[in-house]
Formats: structure tokens, C-alpha cells, sequence
């Protein structure tokens, strides 16, 4: 389908049909650009709330003890000392997980590949310390060594975000910067709302591809593997 125009840097979107390659800036300016983006949203619409509440940051530093100290069945994200609170995920986004781990796994195996895939909710220590700890919706792992009964202490290979009206500011900015400085290779956010999925081949400094859901989406780390979100839904 025709991915319509738009001013609107949450999701990149141009006026192309297909597969879009947006303008000619690194992930890193990227990011800035969402945070400049958010500014001008906010200032322009300071009633529309919802955007901005969920996930909710707490401005304080605190470390992995808060996050191990929380109830059961309470989860959250800490990013450089900041907490955000995260809300239960709904269908749509828990089939995406079921359906893109099952087939990432699947194509692993077939090709005797050493990787792991791992679903949230599954810890990553990103900067190895006890400031930053993120449950990303689908962690593939290659380097064995890192991993332990907490989770892994490093840098994913790939990580996939699935986008919310609630947690988009986080993805395509906070999260965006964060995995880009830490080392992950290659970074997927499906956005359900829009129908598209932002890929950033972090590991050459590549720009974001833009997909629809119809397309075939070429995988970064795997150049045999195309992945269709609307075959995987039906």
C-alpha cells in the first residue's frame, strides 16, 4: 500500500510507495529530530495528553534495586536513572511478539543459526550497570557469554519495539538514541497504529527504512530473510 505524506517524525513517513529510504541522516540526528519534534507537539497542543502519559517517567535517579523492589506483576523500564512505568500490553501487540519471535526462531533453526530470541518480559542491562535496565518486545541475542539467570548484560543484536500511542515517544526517542550509543546492531519499531515498521541498521549507520505491513522487509543481520507483518497476522 501507498504510504501517504506526512509531518510527522514519529514515523518517518514520505510520500513513496513500498519500501521508503527517508532523508540522508544518521540514526543518531534522528533522534534529536524526535525530541525537537515532541517540543513543538507539546507546545502547539498542550490539552492532548494521552501522547505523553504512558509510559510515565519518574524524574528522580534510581537504580535496579527500584525495579526488583516493585509488586508482582508490576513492570518498568529504567533508562539512565529514569523510571518509566509500563502498561499492560493488548492483543494486537502480544500476537505481534508470539508471531515475529516464532518466525525469527524459525528461520535460526532452519539455517543452524546460534542466536537466541527472547520475548519480553526479559531483562537487558544495556550498559552493563545498575542505571539502565529495558524489557525490549523481542531481544535476538548472539553472543552467549553475556547471558545470565537475570537476563543479558550487554547490547542485543536486533531488538524489536512494538509502538503504542503511549510508548512511541519512548521508541522512536529515548529508546532510539539509547540502543544506537549502546551498540545494538539492528533496531525494528512496529507501529500497529500506522501500519509500519521503522528499520535502523544501527551497526553501518545506516538511515531508517520505512515499511508498510504488506511489504517484505529485509532483515539487517540476516540477508536471506524478509519478514511480511500482514502474512504473519492472518
Amino acid at each position: 500500500g501507498k504510504v501517504q505524506e506526512r509531518l510527522s517524525l514519529d514515523n518517518l513517513v514520505l510520500n513513496s510507495p513500498g519500501r521508503v529510504k527517508c532523508t540522508h541522516l544518521p540514526a543518531a540526528s534522528l533522534s534529536i529530530l524526535y525530541v525537537i519534534y515532541i517540543f513543538l507537539s507539546n507546545s502547539h497542543h498542550q490539552n492532548v495528553k494521552e501522547v505523553y502519559t504512558m509510559p510515565f517517567s519518574k524524574e528522580n535517579t534510581y537504580t535496579t534495586d527500584y525495579i526488583y523492589s516493585l509488586p508482582e506483576g508490576q513492570r518498568a523500564e529504567l533508562i539512565d536513572g529514569v523510571i518509566y512505568d509500563m502498561a499492560p500490553p493488548n492483543r494486537l501487540h502480544q500476537e505481534l511478539v508470539m508471531n515475529l519471535s516464532a518466525e525469527i526462531r524459525e528461520y535460526i533453526s532452519k539455517n543452524y543459526g546460534f542466536c537466541k530470541v527472547y520475548p519480553a518480559p526479559f531483562a537487558v542491562f544495556l550498559n552493563k550497570d545498575d542505571k539502565t535496565y529495558v524489557e525490549p518486545d523481542i531481544s535476538i541475542i548472539c553472543d552467549k557469554s553475556k547471558l545470565d539467570d537475570r537476563g543479558y548484560n550487554g547490547a542485543p543484536d536486533w531488538i524489536i519495539e512494538i509502538a503504542s500511542s503511549g510508548t512511541k515517544r519512548i521508541d522512536y526517542g529515548v529508546k532510539l538514541f539509547k540502543y544506537h550509543s549502546a551498540g545494538v546492531r539492528e533496531y525494528w519499531i512496529v507501529n500497529p497504529l500506522t501500519r509500519t515498521v521503522n528499520v535502523y541498521d544501527l551497526e553501518k549507520e545506516e538511515l531508517t527504512d520505512l515499511y508498510s505491513f504488506d511489504d517484505d522487509i529485509q532483515v539487517c543481520i540476516y540477508d536471506n530473510l524478509t519478514i511480511n507483518i500482514t502474512e504473519l497476522l492472518r
